[in-house]
């Protein structure tokens, strides 16, 4: 079977693999239908992986599927079921799997495509538990948008940062995959959104998915954008990925008592912050990583149900990863790069 493999840094290379054997119990054999690309794909690319791991790899952390066939003991799932794939192998023991907070799994082995084989390939085995099956009226593009773009969103706007109606709301990179999924789930309930890019082309697409005022940061402070559109007042909740380039001007853009979640730092790992500023204007920093699976279904119902919509920049052939990969470094995307295996 085809598969798309890391060999070292920045090199992915197109292999041909044994198909899996049938699944064991408590495992499926799935069917990869659409691969979405992340920047945490650009970060194994890389070769920042923060933790050892076995070269060559199989890349794709986020993607849907369908359903072969079942190991033994495996129940709710069916052959010819499309499903959305929880990227991270957990044990589904410790208290955490077994409350649903899969992401703070205890004895998490991994992630796939980052640390794991990935799922750039035709066929693979895995446990059943990692499975979310897809509602009537979500296809495969969002199934396989699920588990981080619209994920990660639900989990840290709706979990973490507690957003409400009504709230204003800064989202940081407006024309990331994250970002084009965090402008809709706001407005979908109501929000005020004010969210920046990085180029003027960028603007109007934004605009288009519900965004109140877009900023084009590298033309304007856009602490001071912020500012001068909530007179004076900050935003309730900043949504934050980007690192060290706007970590200062997020918190400078935060009301009194507001909220700041991060879930990234495509940016840079490291940025000062204003103790003074976080203790005298009592502001919450909230970290958040990857999602719960309930997130997952949670996104793909508001997909079925038409509320929010996949943002494709470009679908890619099969051995043009290298170049997309190349693409979501330079930024140059808007909304997200996807390649279909079948």
């Amino acid at each position: 079977m085809r598969a798309l493999q890391l060999v070292s840094d920045r090199e992915v290379k197109a292999v041909e693999l044994d198909q899996p054997d049938a699944p064991a119990p408590g495992e499926v054999q799935l069917k990869i239908r659409v691969v979405a690309l992340n920047h945490l794909d650009v970060w194994g690319w890389r070769g920042m992986a923060f933790s050892k791991r076995e070269m060559p790899l199989t890349i794709g952390a986020e993607a849907s599927a369908e359903v072969v066939a079942l190991g033994e003991g495996v129940s709710g799932l069916k052959p010819g079921q499309l499903v959305s794939i929880f990227g991270a192998r957990t044990c589904g023991t410790c208290i955490d799997c077994r409350s649903g907070r899969d992401n703070l799994c205890n004895h998490v082995e991994g992630v796939h495509g980052f640390h794991l084989g990935g799922f750039a390939r035709e066929l693979v085995n895995l446990p059943a538990r990692q499975c979310v099956p897809a509602p009537p009226g979500c296809d495969d593009v969002g199934a396989a948008l699920a588990p981080i773009t619209f994920g990660t969103c639900e989990h840290m706007l709706f979990d973490n940062a507690l957003l409400k109606p009504s709230e204003t709301v800064l989202i940081q990179a407006g024309g990331s995959g994250i970002g084009t999924a965090a402008i809709q789930l706001a407005k979908a309930i109501g929000c005020t959104v004010i969210t920046t890019v990085g180029s003027d082309d960028k603007v109007e697409p934004a605009k288009a998915l519900g965004a109140d005022h877009v900023i084009n940061y590298r033309q304007d402070r856009f602490e001071g954008r912020v500012r001068k559109i909530t007179r004076k007042q900050g935003v309730d909740v900043v949504f934050e990925h980007v690192g060290k380039e706007t970590w200062a001007g997020s918190m400078l853009s935060l009301k009194r008592g507001g909220r700041l979640v991060t879930c990234g730092s495509t940016s840079g790992v490291s940025a000062d912050t204003n103790l003074m500023m976080l203790f005298q204007r009592q502001l919450r920093l909230i970290g958040s990583f990857g999602c719960r699976m309930q997130n997952m279904a949670d996104a793909m119902d508001k997909m079925a149900a038409g509320t929010v919509k996949p943002i494709i920049d470009t679908e890619i052939e099969f051995g043009d990863m290298a170049t997309a990969l190349e693409r979501m470094e330079t930024r140059k995307v808007f909304g997200k790069i996807i390649m279909r295996m079948a």
